[in-house]
C-alpha cells in the first residue's frame, strides 16, 4: 500500500511517497532524477546500522553507484563543525551540481544535509529518506534546512525543496517507543492547528498505529504530509500562514535550549508540551474554553506523552529564564513574541499580542503541577 502526496511547487514540484518497502523501490523512483548513475547518502550511526546496507544494496544492484558518510547520531550533530564535514566530504567526492545528496535520517541528518546541499555549489538536488515518524511528517517535507547555534534552535539554514520525499513507514518499526511518540507530537500538531477531525480521528486511532497498525500509520503520515503541503503551497518561505506549522514551538525552542538540546528533551516531545501549554494559554486570555486545553492533554496523556514541564527529567530555569529563552526565538519581531494561539482545536492563528504575565503564570503553573 503506498500513497503520493503532491506538494506543487512550480518548478520546485516534487512527490511525498509514503508506504511499505519504498527503500526497495528506491532506485526505480530516484533514477529519472539522475544525469549520472550515482548518488552521495549522508545518514548518523544508528540508522547506518540498520538500514544502510538495504539502501546501497538496492541501489547498487540497479547500477547506481553509491558513496556513503555516517556521522553521530543526535541534536548536537546540527552543527558548524559537522557542516563543514559534510560539505568538504560531499567536494572531496567530486558532487556536482547536477547530482542527487540522499539525506538518509531523521530530522537532524534531514536539516543538516538539505542545508549542505542548499550551499554546495550554490545549490545541488538532494532526496529526503526519512526514517522517523517526526522526520517524515514534518522536517523532510517543505524544504526548511539548518543548524543550530549556541544562540538557539535552526537560526542559520536555507530553504531548499527536496526534488523527491520517500517516506517508508516499514522503517518506523525500529524506533523506539519513546521515538515514535516524540514524532507524534508532530502528528497530533497538524489536528490541533488545522483539522479537528483529523484529531479526532487520531483520539479513536493513534494508539493503534503506535501499535503497529500500518494502515492507521500510513493514514496519520499521510494527511500530516496534506495538510504540510497544502501550507507550504500557500506559503513556502513563512512569511503568513507556514507560521501555523509552528504551533507549540515557541514554548518548545526555549524548553530545548533549556536542556542543552539533549536526550533530556527530544523534539516531538517539547512539541507536545508546547501544544499543551499554547492551548492553555488560549484558554487563559479566553481564546477558547477550557474544555479545548483538557481535551488536548487528556489524549496526550493517553498516549503517555511529555505534558507538562514537571515531565522534564532534571532541573530547568524559571519562568523568567525562559521567557528569555524565548526572546531568542528566530519568530521574534520588533522585540514582540510570537505564538500560536488557538480559538479550538483545528482552529490556530499567529499573534505577538500575548500578555508576557500571563505567559510566565502558564510556565510556572507547569513547573508546578503533579
Amino acid at each position: 500500500m503506498t500513497e503520493t502526496v503532491h506538494v506543487g511547487l512550480g518548478d520546485r514540484a516534487y512527490d511525498i511517497h509514503i508506504g511499505t518497502g519504498l527503500l526497495d523501490r528506491a532506485p526505480d523512483l530516484i533514477a529519472s532524477f539522475l544525469k549520472r548513475p550515482r548518488v552521495a547518502i549522508v545518514t548518523d550511526e544508528n540508522v547506518g546500522a540498520l538500514h544502510l546496507d538495504a539502501l546501497v544494496n538496492a541501489l547498487e544492484s540497479q547500477g547506481i553507484a553509491t558513496t556513503s558518510l555516517t556521522l553521530p547520531a543526535g541534536e548536537a550533530t546540527k552543527c558548524w563543525a559537522e557542516l563543514t564535514h559534510v560539505t568538504d566530504w560531499l567536494l572531496d567526492e567530486k558532487i556536482e551540481r547536477r547530482d542527487i545528496v540522499i539525506a538518509f535520517g531523521g530530522g537532524v541528518i534531514g536539516d543538516l544535509v538539505g542545508f549542505a546541499a542548499a550551499i554546495l555549489r550554490r545549490g545541488v538536488r538532494f532526496v529526503q529518506i526519512p526514517t522517523s515518524l517526526l522526520a517524515q511528517v514534518d522536517s523532510s517535507v517543505g524544504g526548511k534546512t539548518g543548524i543550530n547555534t549556541r544562540h538557539g534552535k535552526n537560526l542559520i539554514g536555507a530553504f531548499h525543496q527536496p526534488v523527491l520525499v520517500l517516506a517508508d513507514t516499514g522503517l518506523l518499526g525500529t524506533l523506539t517507543k519513546r521515538d515514535y511518540l516524540a514524532g507524534y507530537g508532530e502528528v497530533v500538531k497538524y489536528g490541533l492547528l488545522g483539522d479537528s477531525e483529523f484529531f479526532q480521528w487520531l483520539e479513536g486511532n493513534a494508539s493503534h498505529a503506535a501499535e503497529g497498525d500500518m494502515e492507521a500509520r500510513i493514514r496519520a503520515v499521510k494527511r500530516s504530509c496534506e495538510m504540510k503541503a497544502e501550507i507550504v503551497m500557500r506559503d513556502e518561505t513563512e512569511q503568513g500562514d507556514r507560521a501555523l506549522l509552528n504551533l507549540g514551538h515557541t514554548f518548545c525552542h526555549a524548553l530545548e535550549a533549556a536542556t542543552g538540546y539533549s536526550d533530556r528533551l527530544l523534539h516531538g516531545e517539547g512539541v507536545a508540551v508546547g501544544c499543551a501549554l499554547a492551548f492553555e494559554l488560549s484558554a487563559r486570555m479566553g481564546l477558547c474554553s477550557q474544555e479545548e486545553p483538557s481535551r488536548v492533554r487528556a489524549h496526550l496523556r493517553d498516549m503517555g506523552m511529555k505534558v507538562d514541564l514537571t515531565d522534564i527529567a532534571g532541573e530547568l530555569p524559571d519562568a523568567d529564564g525562559l521567557l528569555d529563552l524565548m526572546g531568542q526565538d528566530k519568530k521574534v519581531q520588533d522585540g514582540k513574541l510570537t505564538f500560536i494561539l488557538a480559538r479550538g482545536i483545528g482552529q490556530a492563528f499567529t499573534t505577538s499580542d500575548v500578555d508576557r504575565d500571563v505567559v510566565r503564570a502558564v510556565l510556572q503553573d507547569s513547573a508546578n503541577a503533579g
